[in-house]
């Protein structure tokens, strides 16, 4: 197994590009992404030791990346509370809604980052599950907070498709969570 080295003087040119890509389809927003991004950078300088080259720069980059962007959407969600789109947990509860176990003060874990960062990661890697036309429209919706008037111009569908296509995405989210997550 070859080992991997950190070439951080080359990440601009290699890589930013591709994180701006990455980022910008889940944030929706430029300035945002290019944030994310700058922070990644800075995250993987502050962390290069810890680098142990099984990865390629690339991987490993985009998963300092990743957590920033989750980072992002719990700042976000508990500055404005509940986000604005719930998405069911739990299929048989009705009215359990799974930012209240993100976000809940009162909740056991709370504050326990590591099992925080794992649900990060795997409704991120649910998220990613998705068809493209479902995770476009997810993200903009509701990771995003744009319209559905924008995201019906921007996309050319109308509104009756852009709820089928939500309404899908969280059905999918649903039995992928509770399949990766919640069943664990």
């Amino acid at each position: 197994m070859s080992v991997h080295k950190l070439q951080p003087d080359t990440w601009v040119d290699a890589y930013a590009d591709y994180l701006f890509n990455y980022a910008v389809v889940r944030v929706s927003d430029e300035e945002i992404a290019k944030d994310l991004i700058q922070d990644t950078f800075i995250a993987g300088l502050n962390s290069a030791q810890n680098f142990k080259g099984q990865a390629s720069e690339r991987t490993w980059l985009i998963s300092i990346l990743k957590r920033k962007i989750i980072d992002h959407y719990r700042k976000i969600n508990s500055k404005k509370g509940k986000a604005e789109v719930r998405i069911q947990y739990n299929a048989d509860s009705e009215g359990d809604w799974l930012e209240e176990q993100v976000a809940d003060p009162a909740s056991t874990t709370e504050n326990d980052a590591l099992e925080n960062e794992e649900l990060g990661l795997a409704i991120q890697a649910c998220i990613d599950k998705l068809p493209e036309n479902q995770r476009q429209v997810f993200t903009m919706k509701t990771l995003g907070g744009l319209s559905t008037e924008d995201i019906c111009k921007e996309l050319n569908i109308n509104p009756s498709n852009l709820w089928v296509m939500i309404h899908r995405a969280r059905t999918a989210l649903v039995g992928c969570l509770n399949k990766n997550w919640f069943a664990l």
